[in-house]
């Protein structure tokens, strides 16, 4: 079992940056890689950024490519999310995802466990 808690969002202004954390309880942490996902209201939940379980493979959404990074920190138990240059269409909540796969997919389906979610709005 793993409990996932994310943190980090907030209100900021356009072409700032900000920086979640997802949480994770459990030793099987490093077992999982993890995705973030966001979700705009009356909109789909769509794909941010993965990473693998050891870290050593990433995969991005064009839309954030060059401007999000994700890392990890296996001791600590917890995934990052750093997000620069913001948009205002970068407005969502952001969840982050676990999956026993290797990379976790770009789509939403299979995730074993996800988060509560952080409000992240983006003010033009």
């Amino acid at each position: 079992q793993v409990q996932l808690v994310e943190s980090g969002g907030g209100l900021v202004q356009a072409g700032g940056s900000l920086r979640l954390s997802c949480a994770a309880s459990g030793r099987m942490f490093s077992m999982y890689s993890i995705s973030w996902f966001r979700q705009a209201p009356g909109l789909e939940r769509e794909f941010v950024a993965a990473i693998s379980r050891t870290g050593g493979s990433t995969n991005y959404a064009d839309s954030v490519k060059g401007r999000f990074t994700i890392s990890r920190d296996n001791a600590k138990n917890t995934v990052y999310l750093q997000m620069n240059s913001l948009k205002p269409e970068d407005t969502a909540v952001y969840y982050c995802a676990a999956s026993i796969r290797y990379l976790g997919s770009t789509n939403s389906v299979g995730y074993n466990y996800w988060g509560q979610g952080t409000q992240v709005t983006v003010a033009s």
